[in-house]
């Protein structure tokens, strides 16, 4: 990746590297570099008490040229007489890096009596690169001085003096250290990005420090945002942080409103190649699938345009998923050496994560695809939106500083000035709350009024979260957390995944399931296939199929790469190779491995009975099915015609499988499913699905969540199945003879047959 310079620079535009000084730094004969180090050679670094590096000098000089540097006296005073403190700035001005040293420094002169110095990020990938840069400007070691707490990666010991985490994780910390006791300075970095955790902590905090009155809060934000939090925090210090000196960015407006943005946005990047202007270009696009597209035609029109004007190298970068799916330095090495210029494809949130040297030039279709929640169907809905006013500014300022560049938008002022909201609607507003309900219940946070939301939620979504926590049996009689409650609590999950590994337990089933909630968490462990090798990616997975659902099919998929890096004495090229040759994503393995580490110490600190692996027999796999429907029986279709429409049990909306599933080319496909997700959107799926019985669906779904549930044909099939156990309970008929019970008669010495040899 550091071959292209993806990720060459933090988001506050600064070089990461290593903290130790190379020798040829050690040994430099630059006469600057001399002068620096002359007069300190003595002076000891004031957190680890070692003696500076000569970088560390060098460095500093870097940072006293960021915009946020002349800020620093103003934030220093406002630091010692005020409990919060609100910094606002645009991107790549220093304040992610220099803010929380600034901080640390003040903690160390108090001795740290009231604790260390945290930082919130709202994206992991964020997190690790400013820890990696921070601990190497404040010339210390990482993991140790300096350190990261991103979800199932902990770097930190218990001295850390400054922590980068990410904001779920520090909301996590809360359930153990309700005021964050070891902390006496938090930092919330991005605030207007406004995430559930974000928005959370930033409510919760105004009432910590009512009862810790030595506990310090800066906010870190950009100038859309900090208005609405000065009103928020009342008389509070407002720094504003100055423009870097920039060269002069172009902006591009289309002269007209475009319905069809996708092939002017490729037009335009063509005719910027031919223009032979040299520099990197940046295209924005909706979604994914756009992305996919994009790449497939770029690949295919640059191979016949003129060598003169060099080769176009589509690198595609999803923000979610933290990196490119097809490496950077991989494109880079099988394209040719004179190659002119990258293109790198991004959609929504990549303004914020996408660092590159060398970017000349922006292509915005100002077009989001984002999904909302609708707590009425329990449902995302993908929805086709405008981006926000500092999205477009963020996206201009990648362009490199120092150098000049054009941003081409690809709709008008007009658009830009009316249509354009100043900030992105706050993701708790359209998001499922069940998670942050269940966290804000741990701390004993009953009444959601003691949350001082900057913007309320719906009470319908609210009132949504807790009526499923109700179903999930995590709530007792007086809405307070149950026994299991509590356990789901403890696991960094959805609450439906927590409750079926809890289940596990009582199923026998718990190794499968630790597998399962792994394998759903991480990135999808399928990569796209590239043009041209689809029935190779599809024979490929064929490989994984099992009878009983994709659930199973990711069991097979992690018992196959287990066992190829036992087979590979842990050589991770040949590991990884095996992955490409499966169309498998080596990395999103990796973290499923990492989860699921994590996921069974926690079972074991919270001495929770763990059974033995069991799979591929019969009644193991009825197990997992009965593990996973205690959690996701609110998650239930029916196919309807045969034909692989489902009807969802809870609403009558309609839903096809998604292309990844193994059933999805299967002649004849289940009649009843339980799924993981399901979208709304132009066609719409569920994915991850597994087949399960009526006659299991009744014995474990709440009778109360079945008899709220609307009338229907399949609940009326349903009725039928619990009228038979009725009758069988007065001795008048016999049990309903279940697929499972079938399966259990014909197989009575059970086959290995689904389970990868």
């Amino acid at each position: 990746m550091d071959a292209v310079g993806l990720h060459l620079k933090d988001k506050d535009g600064e070089a990461l590297c290593d903290r130790s000084p190379l020798p040829e730094e050690l040994g430099s004969d630059s006469g600057d570099e001399l002068s620096l180090c002359c007069d300190a050679d003595l002076e000891l670094n004031a957190f680890d008490g070692l003696p500076h590096s000569s970088r560390y000098y060098k460095l500093l000089q870097e940072r006293k040229q960021l915009s946020v540097w002349e800020t620093k006296l103003a934030f220093m005073a406002s630091l010692a007489t005020h409990h919060f403190v609100i910094l606002s700035g645009n991107s790549r001005m220093g304040k992610s890096s220099q803010i929380p040293q600034w901080c640390a420094e003040y903690c160390l002169s108090l001795q740290y009596r009231h604790g260390v110095v945290v930082c919130t990020q709202t994206h992991k990938q964020t997190a690790v690169s400013l820890a990696l840069r921070v601990a190497d400007e404040m010339d210390v070691n990482i993991g140790h001085e300096v350190g990261y707490v991103i979800p199932f990666d902990n770097c930190c010991i218990n001295e850390t003096i400054l922590r980068y985490n990410t904001d779920d994780m520090l909301l996590r910390e809360m359930m153990s250290d309700p005021l964050l006791e070891h902390y006496g300075i938090i930092i919330i970095d991005e605030a207007h990005e406004r995430t559930v955790s974000t928005d959370v902590l930033l409510g919760l905090l105004k009432d910590i420090v009512k009862q810790r009155p030595e506990l310090k809060v800066v906010i870190i934000t950009c100038p859309h945002m900090s208005s609405k939090l000065h009103t928020y925090y009342g008389d509070v210090p407002l720094i504003q942080v100055g423009n870097a000196k920039r060269c002069p960015v172009e902006v591009v407006y289309s002269c007209a409103s475009q319905k069809n943005y996708f092939l002017p946005a490729l037009r335009l990047l063509f005719e910027i190649h031919h223009t032979r202007e040299k520099g990197d270009v940046v295209v924005f696009l909706s979604c994914k699938k756009e992305i996919d597209e994009a790449c497939s035609i770029i690949r295919q029109e640059a191979s016949n345009l003129h060598p003169v004007l060099g080769e176009l190298v589509p690198i595609p970068f999803f923000p979610e998923q933290g990196r490119p799916v097809y490496s950077p330095s991989e494109v880079w090495e099988k394209s040719c050496k004179h190659y002119k210029r990258r293109v790198v494809l991004t959609t929504s949130m990549g303004e914020s994560l996408l660092c590159m040297e060398n970017v000349n030039f922006i292509i915005d279709v100002g077009i989001e695809r984002r999904n909302v929640y609708n707590p009425r169907i329990r449902a995302d809905s993908l929805m086709m939106r405008p981006i926000s006013k500092i999205q477009a500014e963020m996206r201009k300022q990648i362009i490199s500083t120092g150098r000049s560049g054009k941003c081409f938008r690809l709709y008008t002022e007009e658009f830009l000035q009316k249509e354009m909201p100043e900030l992105s609607p706050a993701y708790v507003l359209e998001s499922n709350l069940i998670r942050m309900v269940l966290l804000l219940k741990r701390m004993d946070i009953a009444d959601m009024g003691q949350c001082d939301f900057i913007d309320r939620p719906a009470p319908e979504a609210l009132m949504q979260a807790l009526e499923d926590l109700d179903y999930l049996a995590a709530l007792d009689d007086d809405g307070n957390l149950s026994e299991i409650g509590i356990i789901m609590s403890e696991f960094p999950l959805d609450p439906q995944m927590a409750k079926a590994l809890v289940a596990s337990c009582e199923f026998d089933c718990v190794h499968e399931m630790l597998t399962i909630a792994a394998m759903v968490t991480a990135p999808n462990c399928f990569v796209d296939p590239p043009p041209g090798s689809e029935r190779t990616a599809f024979t490929c997975r064929r490989k994984f199929f099992h009878p009983e659902g994709d659930h199973f099919v990711l069991l097979n998929v992690y018992s196959a790469f287990k066992q190829n890096k036992r087979s590979a004495s842990n050589q991770h090229s040949e590991v990884e190779k095996w992955c490409r040759d499966n169309f498998l994503n080596y990395s999103a393995l990796r973290i499923a491995d990492a989860i699921r580490a994590e996921l069974l110490g926690i079972m074991q600190c919270i001495e929770l009975p763990i059974s033995k692996p069991a799979f591929s027999t019969l009644e193991n796999t009825l197990n997992v099915k009965r593990a996973l429907l205690s959690g996701y029986f609110m998650q239930i279709a029916r196919d309807v015609d045969g034909l692989g429409n489902y009807v969802m049990l809870t609403h009558k909306h309609v839903a096809h499988l998604h292309s990844f599933s193994g059933y999805y080319s299967s002649r004849q496909k289940p009649e009843w499913v339980l799924f993981r997700e399901f979208t709304i959107s132009e066609n719409n799926c569920i994915r991850i699905v597994s087949e399960i019985s009526p006659e299991m669906f009744v014995q474990l779904a709440p009778q109360y969540y079945f008899s709220n549930l609307p009338p229907s044909e399949s609940k009326e099939l349903l009725q039928e199945v619990i009228d038979q156990f009725s009758k069988l309970s007065t001795g008048e008929d016999h049990p309903p003879a279940s697929k499972e019970n079938e399966k259990q008669e014909e197989n009575s010495q059970s086959e290995d047959r689904c389970a990868i040899q």
